[in-house]
């Protein structure tokens, strides 16, 4: 039965909407106080009375310290009860797997991290990803604060819209796994399912505090992939396919792909396909750095590559190189299509860092419009292994407050029944 709330704030819309952007404004810190409040949204001082009392009611805001003055009494400001509620973020990588418990805030409280190969299966995967949260949720027992939202990241294609990978070329029976009821039914949050680099990007969004800004993230790892924001939004396309950079045609290369197709950008630039030509290169005989490693009893990595080129390995150089030069080639593509703000690259081979970089700007500059390079900003990443958690603690948060906010707000929490009501 729907509570009493529920009925009253459905028959009065226009009072909801006020409500929930009074709870926002505060939770994103843009008005604090309720004269504040008032100016912002033109409410009176008794609607805004009445609308912050319900909030404090239903617990989503709080009294805090005073104000400084302006003149007269010390208004007080107000504070969003972010320890009210956790978000679980899983990070599903190629060869790893990375999770973290967050407040509503976004301030990452606990996190583990091992390494996995995504190859094992949804199945077990998911089982061992489950595992090391559940260790992170008894740590944090004595909060008794619940859990409120899941978010999930995996590398490849997703539809975001049921949480299910979408035939990712480097995740083996993952196609159509419905990893989001999993979750669901195993922490009774709702849980969505996002490409890694999706994730990524609103990182990086969440790092400039731009709500508006036009942003590619270009993930150069074992595998590469784009994440696009168009003012400040994520752009998935029709199937969840959008940015999968790694498939395009690269001219003239006969590689194999991964994906089973001939001549992809991933098949020439990504970390695999350089490891595989690290060692060819080796083979028939080649020195430096890598041949050492190799020497030593350890595996060509496309960190340890990048490593190498920083040190001035010339095979990996020359890899490092050759592998910016034709993803380069693909971002100027994007670039005169999306037109960004900012480019940020990140992923392990691009932890080379500057000597990848150059050659990235390099052919974005020479290939694209000029107007679309005229405001044009290429930069590294943070190169953080947190970002990922901060990225999906972001993506929850925008689902909870600024796309499901008004199915469940006179609850006091969200639920799966209350998220998918409208799906």
């Amino acid at each position: 039965m729907a509570s009493e709330s529920t009925l009253r704030f459905g028959a009065q819309t226009d009072e909801m909407t006020s409500l929930l952007r009074i709870v926002n404004l505060v939770r994103t810190g843009d008005a604090v106080t309720r004269p504040e409040i008032g100016r912002v949204t033109g409410l009176g001082r008794g609607v805004v009375a009445q609308r912050i009392d319900h909030a404090i009611e239903v617990g989503f805001l709080q009294d805090a310290e005073f104000a400084p003055s302006s003149g007269g009494r010390a208004p007080r400001t107000l504070r969003f009860r972010a320890e009210r509620g956790r978000v679980i973020v899983c990070a599903l990588g190629a060869l790893h797997i990375h999770v973290g418990l967050t407040d509503l805030d976004g301030d990452i409280l606990a996190e583990s991290h091992r390494a996995w190969d995504i190859a094992k299966g949804p199945e077990e995967t998911l089982d061992e990803a489950m595992s090391m949260v559940d260790g992170l949720l008894a740590q944090d027992a004595e909060s008794a604060a619940p859990v409120w939202a899941v978010t999930v990241g995996v590398p490849g294609p997703v539809d975001f819209a049921t949480g299910r990978p979408v035939a990712p070329p480097i995740m083996p029976g993952w196609n159509g796994f419905d990893v989001r009821s999993r979750f669901e039914d195993r922490y009774g949050a709702p849980t969505w399912v996002d490409n890694d680099v999706n994730i990524l990007a609103f990182s990086e969004r969440e790092r400039r505090e731009n709500d508006s800004i036009d942003l590619i993230y270009c993930k150069i790892g074992s595998g590469i992939g784009a994440g696009l924001l168009s003012r400040g939004r994520v752009h998935r396309g029709a199937n969840g396919a959008a940015g999968d950079i790694g498939h395009v045609r690269v001219r003239d290369s006969e590689e194999l792909c991964r994906c089973g197709k001939i001549g992809c950008l991933e098949a020439v630039a990504g970390g695999w396909a350089l490891v595989r030509d690290a060692e060819r290169a080796l083979a028939e005989g080649g020195t430096g750095m890598l041949a050492q490693r190799v020497a030593d009893g350890d595996a060509i990595t496309p960190e340890a590559i990048a490593r190498a080129a920083e040190g001035g390995d010339a095979l990996a150089i020359s890899l490092i190189r050759r592998s910016a030069r034709v993803a380069g080639e693909s971002i100027a593509t994007l670039v005169n299509v999306f037109n960004p703000n900012i480019i940020v690259i990140g992923g392990a081979v691009a932890a080379a860092g500057e000597l990848f970089l150059a050659e990235v700007r390099h052919r974005v500059y020479e290939l694209s419009l000029p107007l679309a390079t005229r405001d044009l900003s290429i930069v590294n990443s943070l190169n953080d292994r947190r970002e990922p958690l901060r990225g999906g603690a972001a993506l929850a948060r925008e689902e909870l407050f600024d796309e499901t906010f008004p199915r469940w707000f006179a609850d006091g929490r969200p639920s799966v029944a209350r998220i998918r009501s409208a799906e």
